[in-house]
């Protein structure tokens, strides 16, 4: 019994020091230095362990391979033996008693350190791998201490190896947006998040790769008035505006001479041009190529937070606010569509998509899993529906891409309003 006893204390052991291995392996850095700032034990000497894998895993393959080797000459010398005596005792043939005495004893050893002292403890570490990275870790870090010279041997050999074959021995402490939208999805699906705070993340990594011409009020919806109209007929299309703040023109529609806030017309009645003007407000002025992270810290340095954007040639693109910016994070509000106009975006019930052609490239790519090069020159469906057929399309043409038919289906003049996109039926195997 006292044998049994110790061959089960050496497998758990061993399981010991593969959960050990797996936990400190894979444990988040940045949450047990988050927990380690926080004072939890045995966050700062498992973070120690992380960031020093080389010696981690020598002392950890130090401890494993002294086990294996204990395991398998004790319970090969006592175990083996005893149940050789036992079936020689049966009447079995000593040769073969010897050998399926010793052989069984392997195989029944082999398997309790594979399953008990291997998978089991491993799938432990899988489940909560900060929280034993942070019990193993003080254990752990004494050890290496103890066989010091053994675990330092180990360590450089694997470092001279690393060196002979030019490769880094750990790879950077780095996370990609890959990685990261991988997670938020993965927590999306298993309810850790909603699925709008999903979209909303989305957005925001998104946002370092767009440019102002992407998050914009394009030209064509901006309501832009003359300041060279006479001054009654001016003054009744100012009274009938739709938005808060109008961009005032002179001349030519590209020359914006300010900015006019509506609550501050009500308010002062001007009644001239003079006093019209002595109301508009200086626009920042930022590039259509300029990204949004910047345009964004540009209106937030401003002090009236509105932006013109021009093009290379100076021609009038649009205009910038903080709320283009929030649109691009968390989706058009319904208040700012247009009595007559519908969700960018509209699910039917037989899997197809109702979209608006204004619906921005990375949100098509979002809602339909479309595969969209990072550079490219158009910023919406409208846009990428014409780079494709590289013509003004016609309603009712067809599209086929990745999967997906586009139907134009509804034309407002030169531009695409609408189209319907319907997943493309998969191809029988042959």
């Amino acid at each position: 019994m006292i044998e049994i006893a110790i061959v089960a204390g050496l497998i758990l052991l061993n399981g010991v020091f593969a959960m050990s291995e797996l936990a400190v392996v894979s444990a988040s850095k940045p949450l047990l230095r988050s927990m380690s700032e926080r004072g939890q034990r045995g966050a700062s000497a498992a973070l120690a362990l992380a960031e020093q894998p080389g010696r981690f895993l020598s002392t950890v393959q130090v401890g494993i391979t002294l086990i294996g080797i204990v395991a398998g000459a004790f319970s090969g010398a006592t175990l083996g033996g005893s149940l050789a005596e036992a079936l020689y005792a049966a009447g079995l043939p000593e040769t073969a008693s010897s050998a399926l005495g010793y052989g069984g004893v392997v195989a029944i050893i082999t398997y309790l350190q594979v399953v008990i002292g291997e998978l089991v403890p491993k799938q432990f570490a899988l489940r909560n791998a900060e929280a034993i990275a942070c019990l193993v870790a003080s254990p752990m870090a004494t050890l290496s201490r103890i066989a010091a010279p053994v675990v330092w041997l180990l360590d450089a050999s694997t470092r001279l190896i690393f060196r002979i074959l030019g490769m880094s021995e750990t790879n950077e402490d780095t996370v990609t947006e890959e990685e990261i939208k991988s997670m938020v999805a993965q927590a999306a699906e298993t309810g850790v998040i909603e699925r709008d705070e999903k979209r909303m993340i989305a957005g925001v990594l998104r946002l370092s790769d767009r440019r102002a011409r992407s998050v914009m009020t394009p030209r064509t919806d901006v309501e832009l008035m003359m300041f060279d109209e006479d001054f009654t007929v001016l003054q009744a299309q100012l009274n009938k505006a739709r938005h808060s703040r109008v961009p005032i023109a002179s001349e030519d529609s590209d020359n914006i001479i300010g900015v006019l806030v509506m609550r501050e017309y009500f308010a002062a009645q001007p009644k001239d041009h003079r006093a019209l003007k002595r109301l508009l407000r200086t626009p920042q002025v930022v590039p259509d190529t300029m990204g949004a992270l910047d345009v964004l810290d540009t209106l937030r340095q401003a002090d009236f937070p509105l932006a013109l954007v021009l093009d290379e040639y100076g021609h009038f693109e649009g205009i910038v606010t903080p709320a283009d910016i929030l649109e691009a994070i968390a989706g058009v509000f319904k208040s700012d569509l247009d009595d007559n106009e519908d969700d960018e975006a509209v699910r039917r019930e037989d899997g197809s998509w109702l979209l608006a052609g204004s619906l921005t490239a990375d949100e098509l790519a979002d809602r339909l899993g479309l595969d969209l090069p990072e550079k490219r020159d158009y910023q919406t469906l409208a846009g990428f529906i014409i780079d494709h057929m590289q013509h003004i399309p016609a309603t009712g043409e067809v599209l086929e891409h990745e999967g997906w038919r586009f139907e134009v289906v509804d034309m407002d003049g030169r531009r695409v309003d609408k189209v319907l996109a319907a997943p493309l039926p998969i191809a029988p195997l042959l």
